[in-house]
């Protein structure tokens, strides 16, 4: 089985929780960063644009996402679990970065989230490489984030990466690909 094969068999989500309490140095962080380029993108928008947060940013990442689950969830529909495991899920994670989609009024919607999805898969893969773990995250409130994100009309958040070291010792997973696959000849 080639390099690429495991690597593709062994990525999956990790939670925050999953993750240890190990700092990502900066090394390890422009490693994970200087994949995303490479995707694919129609007519090289490059859709892409990613934030990061590390140290304090994080403390106040952490802090505005659980406000504006506080302040966008109906008084019957509010959980303090859910308030506090939003805060949490970041504090648990060495490094937070917002997925940022840079809006192009030459390619259709769908195709630039495509794009977009494929660069974290590098981001994806490359950790899995390294040992690292990641989980994409879509909560509700990533729509309002864009002024503590001081994005410009042409931007808005789609997503969160949680970032963290994980166990080294898990299993690969398998699946039976036929499963998916019916062939026309």
């Amino acid at each position: 089985m080639s390099s690429i094969d495991q690597i593709l068999r062994k990525r999956k989500s990790h939670r925050p929780a999953d993750f240890l309490q190990e700092e990502i140095s900066q090394q390890e962080l422009e490693a994970v960063l200087s994949v995303a380029p490479y995707a694919p993108n129609h007519k090289k928008t490059k859709p892409w644009r990613y934030i990061v947060f590390r140290g304090e940013s994080k403390d106040q990442l952490a802090q505005k996402l659980a406000e504006l689950y506080k302040e966008n969830t109906a008084t019957e529909a509010f959980l303090e679990k859910k308030f506090e495991s939003i805060k949490e899920n970041v504090n648990k994670s060495p490094v937070v970065i917002c997925i940022i989609h840079q809006i192009s009024q030459s390619v259709p919607e769908w195709e630039e989230h495509a794009a977009i999805a494929m660069s974290v898969l590098n981001m994806w893969l490359k950790i899995t490489d390294m040992g690292l773990g990641g989980y994409w995250s879509t909560p509700g409130m990533i729509r309002h984030l864009d002024e503590f994100l001081e994005l410009d009309f042409s931007q808005n958040c789609i997503g969160l990466f949680y970032l963290g070291k994980i166990n080294p010792n898990e299993e690969i997973r398998e699946y039976d690909w036929k499963e998916f696959v019916s062939f026309r000849d």
